[in-house]
């Protein structure tokens, strides 16, 4: 046996190499003529499947984008809806705070307008009364001025005493 070397283990000759390049170009067109269509076929496929996937997913991804701007749109949106509420509610509680307002100012002033005349009425009630019993006085100082028919100086004493007697009542 001959003794391991690198040159026995690597050693190239001329028909050597002639061999593997004659079946390495039989093995070529045989492939070729059997197989190369397929392999044409099947790797335009995997490409057409490959494209499309990549189309789809370009696709999604400007979907996606179109609808986070819709959405963005939306919020911005729903951010003036809101701005617009709170505006129309404020102006409705001004509204209404004014009506409130005018209600309670209208009421007022009837309440002191029925005030008023409760005073007045009271007032005239206040007079008439006053009138009668100072008619009612001045009747009985002349039903005393007719029974005693009296002179000047009795006269002038009953009026004083009537005098006297009204400004100790209250009226």
């Amino acid at each position: 046996m001959d003794a391991f070397t690198i040159e026995n283990y690597l050693r190239i000759s001329l028909t050597d190499v002639i061999l593997v390049m004659i079946s390495t170009i039989l093995i070529v067109l045989i492939a070729k003529k059997f197989f190369w269509s397929k392999l044409v076929a099947f790797v335009e496929k995997r490409q057409q499947l490959v494209q499309a996937n990549i189309d789809s997913s370009l696709a999604l991804k400007k979907e996606a984008e179109d609808l986070k701007d819709q959405y963005n749109k939306q919020i911005m949106s729903a951010g003036q809806e809101a701005n617009v509420i709170l505006e129309n509610a404020r102006a409705q509680a001004t509204q209404e705070k004014k009506q409130i307002l005018s209600k309670a100012h209208q009421e007022a002033v009837l309440l002191k307008q029925k005030a008023q005349e409760d005073i007045e009425r009271e007032k005239r009630n206040a007079q008439n009364s006053m009138k009668d019993a100072i008619g009612e006085v001045a009747v009985d100082v002349a039903k005393r001025f007719v029974a005693d028919q009296m002179d000047e100086e009795t006269q002038k004493k009953y009026v004083d005493d009537f005098l006297s007697e009204a400004g100790d009542k209250s009226w």
